[in-house]
């Protein structure tokens, strides 16, 4: 009887213990939640960041590298999908575009293409990292990349002179990215800091 009533508290104690150890129960997603909470406030645009990555806590857990990669990939999906409305819109006839607007669309669809193959070579870099004694000069290009695509988003804007509906749409949209783009380097830069 004695043995029967110690397997059975053993036997509750695994299960409690295995329980409270997994990882998807209540404490450790309010744990990865509140990592990115945490680490978004250090960010310039903290709601952007909340909204970006709480979707993604629970597999960025408490890792920077992690918290980095995801943040980028989000800039990098939003980058090239904003790319290819840009594209939509330059040669949407419906928005009866003048000649400037359609130029300037066009130079910011260039540039917001440069932006995406720089997020590309950032991700693959930043996947390969590794800290030992390439980590700084890989991080290094990292960072590089993402500081020229965040340049690549404001000089997209800087081409739109003109004033209207297309100039606030496009500002919208590139803003947007260019947010999100500050977002990962702030990530970036923590975690080469590391």
């Amino acid at each position: 009887m004695k043995t029967l009533i110690f397997l059975c508290i053993l036997l509750l104690c695994l299960i409690t213990h295995c329980t409270s150890c997994s990882p998807t129960t209540p404490r450790t997603k309010y744990n990865t939640s509140k990592y990115i909470r945490v680490s978004c406030r250090q960010t310039l645009y903290p709601k952007l960041c909340q909204r970006s990555l709480a979707n993604y806590a629970t597999k960025i857990k408490t890792s920077p590298k992690l918290l980095a990669t995801t943040a980028l990939l989000v800039t990098f999906n939003a980058t090239r999908s904003t790319s290819k409305r840009l594209r939509e819109l330059s040669v949407n006839r419906a928005l009866k575009l003048k000649p400037g607007e359609i130029q300037a669309l066009l130079e910011c669809v260039e540039e917001v293409n440069d932006s995406v193959y720089e997020l590309r070579k950032s991700i693959k870099e930043l996947n390969d990292s590794r800290k030992g004694p390439e980590f700084e000069l890989r991080m290094s290009d990292v960072q590089t990349w993402v500081s020229a695509a965040l340049t690549d988003d404001d000089t997209c804007m800087d081409d739109f002179t003109t004033r209207g509906r297309v100039r606030v749409l496009v500002r919208r949209l590139v803003v947007r990215i260019a947010r999100l783009t500050s977002i990962a380097l702030a990530f970036i830069n923590n975690y080469a800091a590391v």
